[in-house]
């Protein structure tokens, strides 16, 4: 029988890597890694290929391994604007030179960050859980940006400033519905721009 060392390494899933990533943009908002650190190790996350990579990139954000945590990242249901948590929530969004696709449903934090620099992301809020009464997400873009979509009814306020860029914002006349949710969307680009759209996308 070989020895225990030479055996192999367990291979890490692609649910264990999102589940890195998403423990490494917590860490993030939590002040426990800068945003150039995180950018470091999302990279070195879906470059890994064992749960010893992954554990090692964790080690200093999270006292425990992936394993345990694994069991218990199964997101749990929330009724929009009801305030209660449930399951992991998005805190940050971060494309560098690459692209991000929010969609379906997917669990939004109070605060999100949505950093694109040199990459995009696409955030579709039509299913999307909002825990809060308020949900602030904030979109930085540098030479990239957002396309965003939220759904009709759902009280939308906007505020934008565009440097040698600019943000296309068209959410119609239609007044919100009373005593929903309200997302606060504070959109900044840099040589480069986002777009507001109400309504699902048609294919």
């Amino acid at each position: 029988m070989p020895e225990p060392s030479d055996l192999p390494q367990q291979r890490a899933s692609d649910a264990e890597r999102e589940l890195a990533v998403e423990t490494l943009r917590q860490a993030t908002a939590d002040g426990r890694l800068t945003v150039a650190e995180l950018e470091t190790r999302l990279t070195a996350a879906y470059d890994s290929h064992t749960r010893p990579e992954l554990d090692a990139l964790l080690a200093d954000v999270q006292p425990s391994s992936l394993a345990p945590a694994a069991a218990s990242s199964a997101p749990a249901s929330v009724n929009a604007g009801s305030g209660i948590a449930a399951g992991p929530r998005t805190r940050w969004v971060v494309s560098v030179m690459s692209g991000h696709n929010r969609r379906g449903r997917w669990h939004v934090a109070p605060r999100c960050n949505v950093i694109n620099l040199m990459g995009g992301s696409s955030l579709d809020f039509n299913d999307a859980e909002l825990p809060a009464a308020v949900t602030e997400v904030r979109v930085i873009s540098i030479m990239g940006g957002s396309e965003i979509r939220v759904p009709d009814g759902l009280d939308v306020l906007v505020s934008e400033l565009g440097i040698m860029g600019g943000n296309d914002v068209r959410l119609g006349t239609d007044e919100p519905a009373a005593g929903g949710p309200q997302l606060q969307l504070k959109l900044v680009s840099i040589m480069g721009g986002s777009s507001v759209r109400r309504g699902r996308k048609h294919e």
